[in-house]
């Protein structure tokens, strides 16, 4: 009963003595109508975060003077998360970028990869460079959308990035020089540093926040603190670099201040911290390498990444949470690395070296990273409990967009597909092109092959087949590799396998992996007369992308000499197998597909083909389990790499890679495929 003061009398009455149901319910439905208005309009009054930094002109950007960031002059809470443009399809950018906004981030960061950017000595790629990877590299149209989006963002330019990526992020053609010293002052290394930035850094001059663009901050080097190196002269030539191309800054570096102290840092040039876990201890530390500066974490580890034969890595929703708001309480800025991993398409993984077995410890092709955002985009509790915990620490209330749906997935015209057709080994070695073969009286390693205009093979398998004319190899014979194979050799007599499978960990301690120097093998001939020619497919399976000094000197392939019974082998023809789009485009000649074995163990290593019928584009997931090791391609493009032992046993496949209609998917297979010669796909990732 709704009542009204009584003039004079110092009671109520009721407006109305009787209210039917019907208008109880109109009058709650009014009540909540004018309650979402009041919100929206509430919401809708908040400035976004480019009206309110640049409301009345801009007179400057980023500044880091006093405890509290500033942009424009005006107080920031600088809540960043990383996203890796060249991880991301392109048409997924604005999607990812929008849900990252919406949980209450202002800044969104990234690195920038020179292997991809800059592929060749003298060859760029920012978007148009007509390749597969193009599309992917328009770091302008990564920035711009960005910006469109209400975020500005912080640029880590490298050149070594790190990132589990390949190399780190630096090309395999510098190691064409015997002498190459990485990361140094080592003048043909700043060169090549200083040919690229002339490309690079002009396109982010124009973008910077001072001149009506989204970049506030750039990195200097990466992690220089933990590379055991002092060589400071070398960062203040990249930040002088920097400064040439007019980029105004906030300039900073960044690296664990417990471990690495001021080992990466230069005067004059804001210090942020790395770490998962402690961030009082490493927050105090940096405070002391820095009083009076605002603190911020450019690496808050969300999660972790994975190897390939290790478990799933993940933080609980309480540890990260716990870590979080201690961060904001310090207070710091906060980075969050990863909010959205993506993917290590094709060869681009990268990988760790260790001082035990193994040594070497490849990257596998999901970098979901256990972060707030899946590898395919999806909400996680971590992404709530972010936007939960921005909310209670923001300085200043800015308008945030409503959160995307989550992301649409699904299966193509069925939950798998026959294999239509094969390649073996001997056929996609026919079909190598002149120009990626070479010979040699010894075995080159990948990078001093003169394939790809004299840049050397980057990625991909390297097959290495003895010149015609040797003798034949006899059954028993004693193969050795006189040095190491990096990272993976199966060995061939007559076009057919005779090395052993990978089929567990251990098998890396044996012939045909890295883990053993001047490793031996008994061949044994697939038939009663002695073998005629002799094959060795090796594979790049990631160049290690963090470490000290002597872990950046890892060329590829075969590295060192072979034997046959203590014979030195001489005279070796080298063809390059890098799987880019024209080559498989150009494929012909495929074969009906037939098992070598009943349980699907393959004769030789094999590209098989898949047709893939979708009606309408969606993100699925491509399952290998029944398959050994190797890699996938779709529509031309290196999807990613896969192995048996895990722990991933699915391949995202993002509906910007599909086609409406036919799709064309190809897996190079080393050891085995099911047995039902199919390949299945799943809506949903096995690790998620």
């Amino acid at each position: 009963m709704l009542y009204a003061c009584c003039p004079g009398r110092r009671r109520f009455r009721p407006l109305f003595r009787r209210v039917s149901p019907a208008a109880a319910v109109g009058l709650g439905l009014l009540c909540g109508l004018l309650l979402l208005y009041l919100i929206f309009a509430y919401a809708t009054r908040l400035p976004t975060l480019y009206e309110f930094y640049t409301s009345g002109g801009v007179t400057e950007g980023l500044e880091a003077e006093n405890r509290q960031f500033t942009l424009n002059g005006r107080p920031l809470s600088l809540f960043s998360g990383a996203l890796h443009y060249f991880r991301v399809p392109p048409a997924l950018w604005r999607d990812r970028l929008r849900r990252m906004r919406a949980a209450g981030l202002v800044a969104v960061e990234t690195y920038v990869p020179w292997n991809l950017h800059n592929p060749a000595p003298g060859v760029y790629d920012f978007g148009d460079g007509g390749t597969a990877w193009s599309p992917f590299l328009d770091i302008v149209g990564f920035l711009r959308a960005a910006q469109e989006e209400d975020l500005v963002a912080l640029v880590r330019p490298g050149p070594y990035i790190c990132a589990e990526w390949e190399f780190g992020g630096l090309p395999s053609w510098l190691l064409r020089d015997p002498n190459m010293r990485v990361r140094t002052s080592y003048e043909p290394y700043k060169e090549a540093v200083r040919a690229y930035f002339e490309r690079l850094l002009p396109l982010l001059a124009p973008l910077h926040f001072t001149r009506g663009g989204p970049v506030v901050g750039l990195q200097i080097e990466n992690e220089y603190g933990s590379l055991g190196v002092d060589d400071k002269p070398y960062l203040e030539f990249i930040k002088g670099l920097m400064q040439s191309a007019d980029l105004p800054g906030l300039f900073f570096t960044s690296d664990s201040p417990l471990a690495s102290g001021d080992r990466g840092a230069l005067p004059g040039v804001l210090q942020t911290a790395n770490f998962q876990v402690d961030p009082e201890k490493q927050l105090n530390a940096l405070e002391r390498l820095q009083p009076g500066k605002p603190a911020m974490v450019m690496e808050y580890w969300t999660g972790w990444f994975d190897h390939w034969t290790e478990e799933h890595h993940t933080t609980t929703l309480e540890a990260f949470s716990d870590v979080l708001r201690r961060i904001l309480e310090y207070p710091s800025g906060v980075n969050f690395y990863m909010f959205h991993g993506g993917t290590n398409w094709g060869f681009m993984n990268g990988a760790n070296s260790d001082t035990s077995f193994p040594t070497y410890q490849p990257d596998i092709t999901s970098y979901d990273y256990d972060a707030p955002l899946t590898e395919w985009g999806n909400y996680t509790p971590k992404y709530e409990a972010v936007k939960r915990l921005l909310a209670q620490h923001a300085a200043v209330e800015l308008r945030t967009p409503s959160a995307p749906a989550a992301p649409a997935r699904g299966l193509p015209a069925g939950a798998a597909a026959p294999l239509a057709a094969r390649l073996p080994l001997g056929a996609l070695a026919a079909a190598v092109p002149p120009a990626l073969r070479a010979s040699h009286a010894q075995p080159l390693p990948m990078e001093l092959l003169p394939a790809n205009g004299g840049a050397g093979q980057s990625y991909g398998f390297l097959l290495y087949r003895r010149a015609a004319g040797g003798e034949p190899v006899p059954d028993g014979a004693t193969l050795t590799v006189r040095g190491r194979v990096r990272d993976l050799a199966v060995v061939l007599l007559d076009g057919q396998r005779v090395s052993a499978p990978l089929t567990s960990l251990q098998d890396l301690r044996g012939f045909g992996y890295w883990e053993k120097e001047n490793a031996s093998l008994q061949l044994r001939t697939p038939g009663a007369a002695p073998a005629q020619s002799l094959e060795l497919l090796v594979e790049n399976w990631g160049r290690v992308n963090f470490g000290s000094p002597d872990d950046f000197h890892q060329r590829k392939g075969l590295l060192g000499s072979v034997e046959l019974d203590g014979a030195t082998v001489a005279g070796w023809d080298h063809l390059s197998l890098q799987f880019d789009p024209a080559f498989l485009a150009g494929l012909s000649e495929w074969q009906p597909v037939a098992l070598d074995s009943p349980d699907g163990v393959l004769a030789t290593p094999t590209l098989f083909r898949v047709e893939v019928s979708i009606d309408e584009p969606v993100d699925t997931w491509i399952d290998v389990r029944g398959w050994s090791k190797g890699i996938v391609f779709v529509n031309g493009f290196a999807l990613g790499r896969y192995l048996h032992l895990g722990p991933s046993h699915t391949l995202y496949w993002p509906a910007p890679l599909q086609r409406k209609g036919l799709n064309e998917v190809l897996v190079f297979e080393l050891f085995q495929i099911p047995s039902d010669t199919t390949l299945r796909f799943s809506d949903a990732p096995d690790l998620d």
